[in-house]
């Protein structure tokens, strides 16, 4: 990029705008000479030095300088002092390692490259615009404020690109953890070369699409090379799909966007906070050819400018082309707007102004003119009186240095928008602005497509409620979304734990809430039927016990045993009584009465009916040999007998009651259904499965022992007329209890367990009692009732005739003759 060495005219006075001095001015006898680095031509293609004319930077900013050193008068020229530029970071760059030699000061109107803060190499350099450091910051913030997390950057090659994206790489890191909230992931990072090769731009646009989902683009790059990305982009039909972040060297430009307007809709651009100069648009409004002929490349703007040719022009010149006439007139035959930097080139003229100033006061007081102090004058010297220097510039806001040489960070943001709907009318809009602290109207935004909301730079989008991230290796800022299924819930934004035992996880799965507790209640429909057979059954069971007692001499009670028969009721009676403590709420109380009646009442019941079949079984086999009855008949024996072989039930109850006593528990297992929601906690007793079989066990094996006695007594004749009912009635309760175990035990991994166990176990003890009572006792009832005639004597037979049998004594096991 050719460069512009201005040397200006030699400074007499020193009036820079702004002094705070009454007098407003100091003479100087000697003169000073400052030297001026601007870009006037693009690049040059190949074969060619210089390119097109720079109109905005090559012109205005030439201009600013010899406005800002209007007020000064001159005098003949003597060693440069200062020298104010350059544009471009890599330029300022190699102009401050030759500066330095000879302790000239540099201030740069543009130059932002984080390198030159280093005071260590660069330390002649200063600038009046912050450093890509700050701007790095601001866009970081930029970035993070339209919540995105994963972008690509693009890159000039050179100190300005490469040291701006490091710096906005290092800053995004700084940010937060990438993945996380406020932190920022890099998709590419991709570097322009200085000399790109025909297609290398439609090279890059497909390798940033290599990564689609990284729609937000940071460029930091030359307006050049920002015009030909643009041009790449819509040439692959991506219009809109990029949102381009761009730094200061885009800023409010429109030489980088001019017919690419609809690409760059939506685009934030970042520039140092300034202000339109008053002052300089009416100065150079007013700059004709007549009066502005020492600017060598005036005439080349002039033509460019108002789209003539210039008669003594050395470029050939077509008919179609119009001759210039020399009364146009810049903003009224042509458009204009001051181009970004100007104030800063006129700031950077003023604070070297002002140090001279501070100078000449310090070294020269009183003298008139440069005194030998100052001749010639000492740049270490001078540089410290620039680093110094504090004022109003230019545009009313502050310009001072830090100790590196850079001046404050504020800048204006920008984004390009369409007027009226139509994009040729568009125009740059300030949206907000940075000072150490971001301020980004975010509903002034506008996007492309008409989009209401911040389109976003996401590799992933953010996880639901009750999802996990879970990241993808390599890739910080790249996740998938993994629910926290079952009975899972969400920790934090990466891990998914399990509820306690006792809970289950939200609708949600962002929390754990306490799992509902059931039972089986007076009002369910679990509970209806066996709470209905059993009334029913004690008041069968009491309308029976109550008949044999009001008729206890009469002949059928009698017949029957009425101790064992008392004794059998009270079992039958128990056993229904059973299903009122299966259903009742589980306490300490009700948990021992249900392990002590739960098999007690069976255990009863079936203790009576074995001693029955036994003593019937005894009888007859003992007939067969001998007319001697056997031993252990008598009622008082049958009963010992019985309760003898209870209390081996009520023994081991007793002993389970004191080795482990009994309370009630919550069971959270047993309802823990695979969805969550239909999870439950049951209240129950302290009895697993098999305890509760362990105490139906005993009564269980005396059931089967008194069925074996029942089938081998199934030949007794008919004058033993309590074997057959006996032994029906025990082969129905085999096959109640056979139905019972695979039902029960079938249904242990049910949701609904609690309710089918504890319903079949409750109807199936209900049946068994039913069958005994209405096999046994109902027919008997019946009689005594109904048919009282039939409760009579019946005649003796004679020993004789029975030789072969042995009786049973009166009363007891056979009727009495009549």
């Amino acid at each position: 990029r050719p460069l512009l060495l201005a040397l200006l005219p030699p400074l007499a006075w020193l009036v820079p705008a702004g002094l705070s001095q009454a007098a407003g001015s100091v003479r100087l006898a000697g003169g000073l000479t400052l030297g001026g680095l601007f870009p006037v031509h693009a690049r040059g293609s190949a074969g060619q030095a210089c390119g097109q004319l720079k109109k905005e930077q090559g012109v205005h900013r030439p201009r600013a300088m010899l406005y800002a050193l209007a007020p000064l008068r001159a005098a003949p020229p003597e060693r440069v002092v200062a020298v104010v530029g350059a544009s471009a970071s890599s330029v300022s760059i190699m102009v401050a390692n030759v500066l330095r030699l000879f302790a000239i000061p540099q201030i740069s109107y543009a130059s932002t490259a984080p390198e030159l803060s280093d005071s260590t190499r660069y330390d002649f350099f200063s600038r009046v615009v912050p450093p890509d450091s700050y701007q790095a910051q601001a866009m970081v913030d930029i970035v993070r404020a339209l919540g995105w997390n994963y972008v690509s950057t693009l890159a000039s090659e050179g100190n300005y690109g490469e040291s701006g994206v490091e710096a906005f790489v290092q800053i995004s890191r700084e940010a937060g953890t990438p993945g996380t909230e406020g932190g920022v992931c890099i998709a590419q990072s991709i570097k322009i070369p200085r000399e790109p090769k025909p297609g290398e731009f439609n090279k890059l646009i497909r390798r940033l699409m290599e990564t689609p989902n990284a729609r937000g683009i940071i460029i930091f790059a030359n307006e050049d090379d920002i015009r030909r990305v643009l041009e790449a982009t819509r040439q692959a039909n991506l219009t809109g799909h990029f949102l381009w972040v761009g730094s200061d060297s885009w800023g409010a430009k429109t030489a980088p966007i001019l017919n690419l307007e609809d690409v760059a809709m939506g685009a934030i651009t970042i520039l140092p906070k300034r202000a339109s100069i008053d002052g300089f648009d009416q100065y150079f409004m007013t700059r004709s050819l007549e009066n502005n002929r020492r600017n060598i490349w005036f005439a080349e703007f002039w033509e460019e400018n108002f789209n003539c040719k210039l008669t003594s022009s050395h470029t050939q010149s077509d008919d179609s082309t119009r001759k210039c006439t020399g009364e146009e007139r810049i903003g009224r035959d042509s458009t204009y707007e001051q181009e970004g930097k100007v104030q800063f080139v006129i700031d950077a003229v003023y604070a070297i102004a002002h140090a001279l100033h501070s100078m000449h006061q310090a070294l020269c007081p009183g003298h008139r003119g440069l005194c030998p102090a100052m001749e010639p004058t000492d740049g270490r010297t001078l540089l410290q009186y620039i680093r110094a220097v504090r004022f109003n510039g230019s545009a009313g806001t502050p310009v001072m240095f830090n100790e590196n040489g850079d001046a404050p960070g504020r800048y204006d943001i920008f984004q390009y928008q369409v007027a009226n709907g139509s994009v040729g009318s568009g125009g740059y809009q300030a949206v907000g602005q940075w000072a150490e602290i971001l301020r980004l109207d975010v509903e002034a935004l506008q996007w492309s497509g008409d989009l209401q909301d911040v389109p976003s730079s996401q590799c992933s989008l953010p996880c639901g409620p009750g999802e996990r991230k879970k990241m993808v290796k390599g890739v910080p800022c790249c996740w998938h979304c993994e629910a926290c299924d079952g009975y899972r819930f969400q920790v934090d934004e990466f891990t998914c734990e399990a509820c306690p035992g006792d809970m289950r996880p939200t609708p949600n799965h962002t929390g754990c809430r306490p799992t509902p507790v059931v039972r089986l209640t007076w009002s369910s429909p679990w509970a209806a039927p066996p709470l209905l057979l059993a009334m029913l059954g004690i008041m069968a069971t009491t309308t029976v016990v109550a008949t044999f007692v009001l008729h206890n001499n009469t002949p059928i009670v009698r017949a029957s045993g009425r101790e064992l028969s008392y004794v059998l009721l009270t079992g039958i009676f128990l056993i229904y009584t059973i299903t009122f403590l299966m259903v009742a709420e589980p306490g300490v109380a009700v948990c021992a009465a249900r392990r002590l009646f739960l098999g007690l009442g069976t255990t009863l019941s079936y203790s009576a009916l074995l001693t029955k079949t036994n003593r019937i079984y005894r009888i007859f086999e003992q007939g067969k040999r001998s007319v001697t009855p056997p031993p252990f008949i008598s009622p008082t024996s049958q009963l010992v007998i019985t309760f003898s072989l209870t209390s081996v039930q009520v023994v081991g109850v007793v002993a389970w009651l004191g080795a482990q006593p009994p309370h009630s528990v919550i069971d959270f297992e047993e309802q823990r259904t695979v969805d969550p929601e239909q999870a439950r906690g049951v209240l129950k007793c302290d009895m697993s499965d098999l305890s509760l079989i362990g105490c139906l066990g005993y009564s269980l094996l005396l059931m089967v022992t008194c069925t074996v006695y029942a089938i081998k007594a199934r030949g007794v004749p008919e004058t033993f007329n309590e074997a057959k009912p006996i032994g029906f009635t025990m082969y129905t309760t085999c096959i109640i209890w056979l139905a019972f175990v695979p039902i029960f035990f079938g249904t242990a991994q049910s949701a609904e367990k609690i309710y089918i166990q504890t319903t079949t176990l409750t109807v199936s003890l209900s049946l068994s009692a039913s069958v005994s009572l209405g096999m046994l006792y109902v027919p008997k009832t019946y009689v005594i009732l109904f048919h009282p005639e039939q409760n009579v004597q019946k005649r003796k037979r004679s020993l004789k005739a029975t030789s072969t049998m042995a009786a049973p004594p009166k009363g007891e096991g056979t009727e009495d003759p009549k």
